[in-house]
């Protein structure tokens, strides 16, 4: 893994096409975003297809998704002459996982629902991720408040592996501006209040004034609202080196 401190100088002032097209030659073939259709993820997939830049684009496909992310996921493919690659859980821990707890056990307890996001998320996150040295976020700090003191590079030695956050600076409104200027699909839940989509059980839309990922699993505490994909050695803070 390169030194994060001299990856982010090298990268920092890069619109996000010029960061791609740089994170693609720095790392051949050793590049990859993880899409959930959000908007900014939409933004970077617009990026990485409307360049053809040479970096892999993976979505994870939970089983519970809004029908409105697969409208947006086919528009998508659509639009760009795609083929995003989609990963799924394993069908014998979803079968042991609902047999033993019931289809919505996240409800029930903490420990249930962060077993139900290992499952459809976590673990084949992992296969997504296998033999890469760079994976795509669409994080920013303007998020949650565990975000704001992430880095534009960051490692995951868990993973062995670096995160390269494309975004982190950009305003809500910055991304929306993006989108409308290219004309990027987007889910049409975004119209409907909701700035921030999971699986359609654990995200509601919010109200004005609340906090932007109030709607995602809004039945726990604040400083627990996070599925885990981006926590290194349980922290969601950035790991330097």
């Amino acid at each position: 893994m390169g030194n994060l401190e001299v990856l982010t100088e090298s990268y920092a002032n890069l619109s996000i096409a010029d960061g791609l097209k740089k994170l693609s030659a720095d790392f051949p073939g050793k590049v990859v975003f993880t899409t959930s259709f959000g908007l900014e993820d939409q933004a970077i997939t617009h990026a990485i297809l409307s360049e053809s830049i040479p970096i892999r684009i993976a979505t994870l496909d939970t089983g519970r998704l809004f029908q409105e992310t697969y409208d947006v996921w086919q528009k998508t493919n659509i639009r760009y002459g795609a083929k995003i690659e989609t990963f799924f859980p394993n069908a014998k821990e979803i079968q042991s996982f609902i047999n033993e707890n019931g289809p919505n056990a996240f409800y029930d307890s903490q420990d249930l629902r962060k077993e139900c996001c290992r499952i459809r998320k976590l673990v084949p996150l992992d296969s997504i991720l296998q033999g890469m040295e760079v994976w795509v976020t669409g994080l920013r700090k303007e998020q949650s408040g565990f975000r704001t003191e992430m880095s534009l590079f960051e490692s995951d030695p868990g993973r062995n592996l670096i995160k390269y956050q494309p975004l982190l600076d950009w305003s809500f409104e910055s991304t929306w501006q993006y989108i409308r200027e290219h004309n990027v699909p987007y889910n049409v839940l975004h119209d409907k209040g909701f700035p921030s989509i999971g699986c359609a059980p654990c995200t509601r839309a919010i109200e004005p004034g609340e906090d932007f990922r109030a709607g995602r699993w809004w039945w726990e505490q604040e400083s627990k609202k996070e599925c885990g994909l981006h926590w290194v050695d349980g922290k969601l803070t950035p790991k330097k080196g």
